[in-house]
């Protein structure tokens, strides 16, 4: 059992979360027939519903657990980003939003039939410039009364700028979380930990064949690329730590999977609140496996609550 934090110490901690925000919208609906214009099923959608996504999600995850939580990103000037600014104000997360007109704001549409995704649309563009050049002063000025700051990387090109916001941000003695995209991992040089899980990491080092090799893999990349630590997220194995001290590893917490959507925003958004709180990497780290195995039992993007956690 993970030790207790001080749910008054929580309430005070402060994370600035920077990254790609998106809006998911769900359809749900009852599936009676195949349509007669070709073999795919006919949806009557009969609800919908919207949630913060990416970044905002990750953020509502922080601000969930009943941290402080500040999302800083660009959004577009249309209407899912009304749509966004509305939710992060209704959940009570801070927001520094750029706004950029030649930007989409981000819509990934879930359509669900029968209690399973049938289909998922996502809404987006490659903007033709830097969209957070603009915010590097805002992002500079937040950091001083922030405890952790938390990279929240979807590939989506809002985190060009990271190499200079991973600087400042050490300069500032604040530690660095990252959720790694891609396969180059150089420009999260000196990140105080990054958290892939399995497939990201073997697309950066390649594939394993036992845990010594995961081990001295894991351990060179994360002395080539000078971060403190490399939080490897494993499913139904659990997670696995690899920092100066050497390897720590931790079970899955043993229960029903119901939807794995959105558990790394969680893993990550807990670990980031408990290094906010002064908790070690080693002492946080069971306190996120437990927020990851609880978040899965629930649907869709969601997070968990102080008292799901530590009750």
């Amino acid at each position: 059992m993970a030790s207790k934090v001080d749910s008054a110490r929580l309430a005070a901690a402060r994370v600035l979360v920077v990254g790609d925000a998106m809006l998911d919208r769900y359809w749900f609906g009852a599936v009676d027939r195949i349509s007669p214009e070709a073999p795919v099923p006919i949806v009557r959608v009969n609800r919908e519903e919207e949630r913060l996504g990416g970044a905002a999600n990750v953020a509502l995850n922080v601000k969930t657990l009943s941290a402080q939580a500040t999302l800083l990103t660009v959004v577009g000037s249309d209407e899912p980003a009304r749509k966004l600014r509305q939710l992060l104000a209704q959940h009570g997360v801070a927001t520094l939003l750029g706004e950029d007109p030649q930007l989409y704001t981000i819509v990934k549409l879930r359509v669900i039939g029968r209690s399973q995704q049938l289909i998922r649309i996502d809404f987006e563009n490659q903007p033709d410039h830097e969209v957070l050049a603009g915010m590097l002063s805002d992002y500079e000025t937040a950091l001083g009364s922030q405890e952790a700051v938390l990279f929240s990387d979807y590939g989506k090109g809002g985190l060009t700028h990271i190499p200079r916001m991973i600087e400042l941000a050490r300069a500032a003695k604040r530690p660095v979380l990252i959720d790694p995209k891609g396969h180059d991992y150089t420009r999260y040089a000196g990140a105080t930990v990054i958290t892939p899980n399995r497939a990201e990491l073997a697309l950066v080092v390649g594939p394993w064949d036992s845990e010594a090799q995961l081990h001295d893999k894991a351990q060179a990349l994360r002395r080539q690329l000078g971060i403190g630590a490399l939080l490897l997220t494993r499913s139904e194995e659990g997670m696995s730590l690899f920092d100066g001290e050497g390897h720590l590893q931790v079970p899955a917490q043993a229960r029903e999977v119901f939807d794995v959507t959105g558990a790394g925003d969680t893993v990550i958004a807990t670990l980031a609140a408990m290094l906010a709180c002064g908790l070690s990497l080693r002492d946080a780290m069971p306190i996120a496996n437990r927020a990851g195995g609880i978040v899965v039992g629930k649907f869709g993007t969601a997070g968990v609550t102080y008292e799901e956690l530590f009750g």
